[in-house]
């Protein structure tokens, strides 16, 4: 989901993910948060994007 375009060409999109904690045991959401290269700058905040390319910045992905 994307959570920031302020940027020019450049979006910030959060995956979350969950994990079973042995401690607590119970369930926890983690999120991660990733840098993506947006070419014409279609993506607005809460879009969902997918994105299966090779890397070849080490901070950006491309959409």
């Amino acid at each position: 989901m994307v959570i920031r375009n302020k940027m020019q060409k450049s979006v910030v999109v959060a995956v979350d993910r969950l994990f079973y904690h042995k401690v607590y045991n119970r369930y926890v959401t983690r999120t991660s948060k990733f840098m993506a290269h947006d070419e014409q700058n279609r993506c607005n905040l809460g879009d969902r994007v997918l994105s299966k390319t090779q890397d070849l910045s080490t901070e950006e992905v491309k959409l």
